[in-house]
């Protein structure tokens, strides 16, 4: 690895291997109609049943408007339906429909197939560190910034 790529500030150096990370993931997914963060935000969706908009947003890292516009999307495709809460009616329940149930089905082996190809150039050990300091590294900012929740995928 040459010196010069050690020398990049962090976020940088993370945003960049972010953004090639997620361009895999949309080509791998581009047959399948739908975007990263709108697989994302179904995933989660898919596997809690009945998250409200907030839970959604808090377990992708989305803020409320971006969280809007992926639900409307996830919806016009018949991917999520919506119910009224029990106990706030201005809030609603989110649901995946079969079809979105399906798409999760599908697409998951996508989404393990990038994560397959971070794994083939580092070891099993490295992979395991490297988690770990994400996270460790997602807390500490995340309190910095009064978020105590860890974002989930």
């Amino acid at each position: 690895m040459p010196n010069e790529s050690r020398m990049l500030p962090i976020g940088f150096a993370m945003g960049v291997t972010y953004r090639k990370l997620a361009a895999l993931f949309q080509q791998r997914l581009s047959g399948h109609g739908i975007t990263p963060e709108q697989w994302s935000a179904l995933n989660q969706i898919d596997r809690a049943q009945g998250l409200i908009q907030r839970e959604i947003a808090e377990r992708t890292g989305k803020d409320k408007p971006t969280t809007t516009r992926i639900l409307d999307h996830l919806e016009k495709k018949g991917l999520i339906y919506k119910k009224p809460g029990n106990r706030d009616r201005r809030s609603f329940l989110v649901y995946s429909t079969e079809l979105g149930q399906s798409v999760i089905r599908v697409t998951t082996p996508i989404e393990d197939s990038v994560t397959a190809e971070v794994k083939a150039c580092i070891s099993e050990e490295e992979y395991e560190i490297m988690m770990e300091l994400l996270l460790r590294i997602q807390l500490h900012i995340g309190g910095k910034l009064g978020h105590t929740e860890l974002i989930e995928d």
